[in-house]
């Protein structure tokens, strides 16, 4: 959906440490440099880690969005509605808006509008990161798919602001993309996706880098120094992913329960938690005219 309203961050979100930046009002301030369009789970928190070692700062992940700073996902929606579904527009000015602070993008959401980026940043290096199709899926069907039908996830996104943000996002992106079965399609889309870059990038201007390949091939590309004395990241392991995504919920919904606590004492925050394991047990608990009172 486009053009959803910006709310701030409630001022008791004490559990999780987010920014609360209305990507809408920004501009670019530094220049677009380069467009790492490889698929998650094919190394991307790696490469992040690699290119801002290597002074491109910052640089866009997905994680930019799920945990540092939420309202990006407004921006996000504005994208998939213009492209997908044909409402309003978002070109060059709007990516400036949202990835203006940004001389790299990594991982999805940014590689559902590969094409787009391209053209609006001429200039950038293009590269991918790329992986065995079948060790990719595996990984990316324990991780991103479990993620993107986390029930718990939707459960907190109810009532939790970086939550409520965070997850339609994801979901749109994930139907989108992978035509809404990654387990039956996400096979295909790994390799249509890649042919596509491969039409869309001459090959001279194309970097195709696995993991384990190190920092020569890629300061070589990006024509800078190889760091001395570093070790290329290896970050993002598959338990790591799981855990850190679970952490994050039960922060999020202790950001739940203290505004209960703040705005109506402990009664409000007894119905969250009856609510909370009610939906544990598959017994409902929906609570629709709390959700409105929650995110005020």
């Amino acid at each position: 959906m486009a053009n959803q309203p910006y709310t701030p961050k409630p001022v008791t979100d004490i559990f999780t440490a987010d920014t609360d930046i209305d990507r809408r009002q920004c501009k670019r301030v530094v220049p677009m440099r380069v467009l790492a369009l490889g698929l998650g789970r094919t190394g991307t928190a790696s490469l992040r880690s690699a290119l801002q070692e290597l002074g491109y700062t910052d640089t866009y992940h997905m994680m930019s969005a799920s945990v540092e700073n939420p309202p990006d996902c407004l921006m996000w929606q504005d994208a998939f509605a213009a492209k997908f579904d044909g409402e309003g527009e978002f070109g060059r000015e709007q990516w400036d808006q949202l990835l203006g602070h940004c001389q790299a993008v990594c991982d999805w959401p940014a590689v559902a509008f590969a094409k787009e980026l391209i053209e609006a940043y001429p200039d950038a290096k293009v590269l991918i990161t790329t992986r065995d199709v079948d060790s990719w899926h595996a990984s990316t069907l324990k991780t991103v798919d479990w993620r993107a039908n986390d029930l718990e996830l939707q459960f907190v996104a109810q009532w939790d602001w970086g939550a409520g943000l965070y997850q339609p996002m994801l979901r749109k992106f994930w139907t989108t993309f992978f035509k809404g079965d990654f387990n039956k399609y996400g096979k295909q889309v790994f390799n249509d996706y890649h042919a596509e870059l491969r039409a869309l990038v001459p090959p001279e201007n194309l970097l195709e880098y696995k993991m384990g390949q190190g920092w020569e091939p890629l300061c070589e590309f990006l024509e800078v120094p190889v760091p001395k004395g570093k070790k290329f990241p290896h970050v993002n392991d598959t338990d790591g992913f799981v855990d850190r995504c679970k952490a994050r919920n039960r922060a999020q919904m202790c950001n739940v329960l203290f505004r209960g606590f703040v705005m109506g004492g402990g009664l409000i925050a007894a119905v969250l938690s009856a609510s909370a394991t009610m939906h544990r047990f598959g017994l409902g608990g929906k609570l629709p005219s709390l959700s409105g009172l929650l995110r005020a």
